[in-house]
């Protein structure tokens, strides 16, 4: 045997050796990951439902432990009305094989030499809850995952839905599958996640007799989070979906959307939180006639976290016997605060307003082929001297500014009169244009005369600026009571006639 040779067994053996001391390390240090994994999974859990009637746990039923492997069994219960009848008092089964670090055989046979503490291969085990899950994916397991636990117990890995066929006398569904790829660092103070699913397609008859079906297809799911101090995660989502298809109603209307975009976005500075959403489709078409495309922007600043979350939970406290007796088909339950919750509410929203928050509708708009119309609304507020305040003069003080802007445009009321006009059966293109024209100048006509708008060129505009407790309504100078009385009053006659 030459030297090489002697080298390289030497070196195969030397493998074996440590592979093995390895194995039986990590395999005694497991139990305790997992234990720890579980009990700050079911925390998250409690979070995350907090307020709902619902609750979730996971639980190891059983770890087999051997030297380079071990079976592990989990039970995932759900419990309560937020899950359904069918669901409320649930378990989902897994089976678990781990296979222990550092050197795992399907990672060494995959060429992934970095060493881990553990390669978990989970699948979905049939119980009476999934049975007809099992029949959809012809009783091959409906969920599998593999997860590889690092020595610092971050986690990477791969977790799958199946594609399903499932059909019966009123519903069918038919599931490309969906494969999501996870990264997440020890106690989940880091998450990413990024998703893919092809298609998904559902049909049913709805509680009216109608039938129902609803097509997506190309959704994508992007997620970077990392999780605060006080314990909820911001960071960045986006979800996309390129095409969707939805069919409803006793005349069977088809409503297409092409190019959904949602992203959101949060961060927190301090105590205070700011954040904004992103919605984008890229066209919408009704009966088979285009609409447009439509988009729209919301955004908050200067949330005070700490008064923000007293009041949540304050909110969801008193919502969840509500969601209760909903869901149990009782009567609902009156909703009262006692003196001390009235007073610990009121403390926070001044806390809250003492932070100067915005909120923000940046953008809602709607463009058809040949125009397109917005709305935009921005508010300020603080705390006001005091809460004890007549609700005008409260109203004055805790908004510091508020700046609304409306542009109609009329060659876009006269695309959407025309589709409605088409969809109604009026074929004639006179008479469609007609009604097209009819309905743009009617509402211009409408808007103006009443003095709520001013007409620049195709578009009606409407404009109102609020500060140091002077309004301005399109370029007219007012106090805060005339506007309530003159305009407010207007714009309910309008809406009254209407």
């Amino acid at each position: 045997m030459n030297k090489s040779a002697v080298v390289l067994l030497g070196f195969v053996a030397a493998v074996g050796v440590v592979s093995a001391g390895g194995a039986w390390y990590t395999g005694s240090q497991l139990e305790g990951v997992l234990k720890t994994s579980i009990e700050d999974a079911n925390k998250e859990m409690e979070r995350s439902l907090a307020g709902v009637d619902g609750r979730m746990t996971l639980e190891m039923v059983s770890l087999d432990r051997g030297w380079f492997s071990s079976t592990g069994h989990f039970r995932l219960k759900a419990q309560g009305a937020v899950f359904g009848e069918q669901f409320k008092d649930s378990e989902l089964l897994f089976v678990d094989n781990i296979e222990h670090g550092p050197l795992p055989f399907s990672r060494l046979m995959s060429l992934k030499l970095w060493p881990v503490l553990a390669s978990s291969h989970l699948a979905l085990e049939k119980n009476p809850t999934t049975e007809k899950w099992f029949a959809a994916t012809k009783d091959v397991s409906p969920i599998k995952g593999v997860a590889n636990i690092g020595f610092n117990r971050s986690v990477n890995g791969t977790l799958e839905l199946l594609p399903l066929e499932f059909k019966d006398a009123t519903n069918s569904v038919n599931f490309s599958g969906m494969k999501l790829d996870f990264f997440n660092t020890a106690k989940g103070e880091e998450i990413k996640v990024d998703g893919y699913m092809d298609a998904f397609k559902i049909s049913l008859v709805d509680p009216k007799g109608a039938p129902f079906q609803a097509e997506l297809n190309g959704l994508t799911l992007a997620s970077n989070l990392s999780k605060t101090n006080f314990g909820f995660y911001i960071g960045k989502n986006t979800v996309g979906l390129s095409n969707s298809k939805f069919t409803f109603g006793p005349q069977q209307a088809v409503l297409n959307i092409k190019g959904f975009e949602q992203k959101d976005s949060s961060d927190t500075q301090d105590n205070n939180m700011q954040g904004r959403v992103d919605y984008k489709i890229t066209e919408i078409t009704y009966q088979g006639k285009p609409v447009g495309s439509a988009a729209m922007a919301i955004s908050m600043k200067n949330i005070d976290v700490p008064a923000a979350m007293v009041l949540t939970k304050l909110y969801q406290d008193k919502m969840q016997p509500v969601q209760a007796a909903q869901a149990a088909g009782q009567p609902i339950p009156e909703l009262q605060l006692s003196e001390a919750e009235q007073a610990l509410a009121q403390a926070n929203v001044e806390q809250l307003l003492a932070a100067k928050p915005q909120v923000a509708l940046e953008n809602l708009s709607l463009k058809t082929a040949n125009g397109e119309s917005r709305f935009s609304l921005v508010v300020d507020m603080t705390k006001p001297s005091t809460m004890e305040l007549p609700p005008v003069e409260l109203g004055k003080q805790i908004i510091t500014l508020l700046d609304a802007n409306l542009t109609l445009s009329k060659p876009m009321i006269g695309d959407v009169a025309a589709l409605q006009a088409q969809i109604d059966g009026v074929t004639d293109p006179k008479a469609i244009e007609q009604q097209s024209q009819m309905a743009s100048e009617m509402l211009s006509g409408m808007a103006v005369g009443t003095q709520l708008a001013t007409l620049e060129g195709n578009d009606i505009l409407a404009k109102l600026h609020y500060a140091n407790n002077e309004v301005t309504f399109n370029g007219q100078k007012m106090t805060v009571e005339q506007f309530i009385g003159g305009v407010l009053g207007k714009l309910g006659a309008v809406s009254g006639a209407q």
